[in-house]
């Protein structure tokens, strides 16, 4: 089945990544304003008809994040009440994705919340990247693609090789991340044993693996502090590897953390363009999703496999 047309729309939260997206579907932007009334209440007004479109809005839930959530959320209401068709809400970055589950008393589960919320505003299907937790994805009564940003990191090694190569997961919880890197990239699977203290600070303790005389590459889902990752590149270091290379999808990025990587013994940090970049730092690089999200829009406009992008 063939949509009626789809447009674009990027919010105020990564408007880069909106306009590469939109290169890469040769379509324009939809017209719109989006602008805040003296009080600081967000304003939104689409300028062109909506009338059974197939709309797209991308926003990372990124810093400010209740700005970045709450725009989101009234852009697709907007979308909604302008009678578009359907409105997919493709959130490169999903926030509050750490807050998943009670893991003590009295706290609450803002990840739920926040899918609640998404699908309350009107939002029809949800895309986005490398979620903290792959259950997100049943906190949300709308269907949900979440896209791995491993094959844009895989194309990078795989024209830039690591020879000698060790994978490292910085924690448990990225095992199954680095172990489909190692087998992409032909490389041995090590593990850092790590505890945390809170949600800030975390110790990292022994290797699990043997790393000596190997090159590594540590992956993880997102770079928040950089502590946990500074300390396993640090660990690596001391374990005996060569060179040290860090891979993570989503730059969160704390006050701090640029820092730790600049001093970590890693010779580079990849991230992706998920969430838009504010340091200058020559040891990190970027490297762009507009073209792997630009194929996931064409591919659920068009009613086609999205997961095929990954066979």
């Amino acid at each position: 089945m063939v949509r009626n047309r789809m447009v674009v729309l990027g919010g105020n939260a990564h408007p880069e990544l909106a306009k590469g997206v939109a290169d890469y579907l040769g379509t324009p932007q939809l017209k719109a304003s989006i602008a805040r009334f003296p009080d600081g209440e967000i304003s939104v007004k689409v300028e062109e008809d909506m009338r059974g479109a197939d709309a797209f809005v991308i926003q990372p839930t990124s810093t400010p994040v209740n700005d970045s959530l709450m725009e989101l959320l009234i852009i697709i209401d907007c979308l909604v009440r302008a009678s578009a068709s359907r409105v997919t809400a493709v959130i490169p970055y999903f926030g509050y994705a750490r807050q998943d589950r009670k893991a003590e008393g009295r706290v609450p589960i803002t990840a739920k919340l926040v899918a609640n919320l998404i699908t309350k505003a009107g939002a029809s299907r949800v895309l986005t990247i490398d979620l903290h937790a792959a259950q997100i994805q049943g906190f949300f009564d709308i269907p949900v693609d979440e896209l791995w940003a491993a094959p844009v990191f895989v194309e990078h090694f795989q024209d830039n090789p690591i020879e000698d190569l060790t994978v490292v997961s910085p924690d448990v919880g990225g095992i199954k991340m680095a172990r489909a890197y190692s087998k992409r990239l032909g490389g041995e699977l090590s593990i850092v044993d790590k505890r945390r203290i809170s949600g800030d600070q975390t110790n990292a303790y022994h290797l699990i693996g043997d790393v000596a005389g190997r090159n590594v590459l540590i992956t993880d889902d997102m770079i928040a502090t950089g502590g946990s990752i500074a300390d396993a590149a640090r660990i690596v270091k001391e374990k005996g590897a060569n060179d040290v290379y860090i891979c993570a999808t989503h730059a969160v990025f704390t006050p701090g953390a640029v820092e730790k990587l600049e001093a970590s013994p890693a010779r580079e940090v990849l991230v992706t363009d998920t969430i838009p970049r504010r340091d200058s730092s020559p040891k990190i690089r970027s490297l762009s999703v507009a073209p792997l999200l630009g194929e996931a829009i064409l591919r659920i406009h068009e009613d086609r496999s999205v997961s095929l992008l990954f066979e």
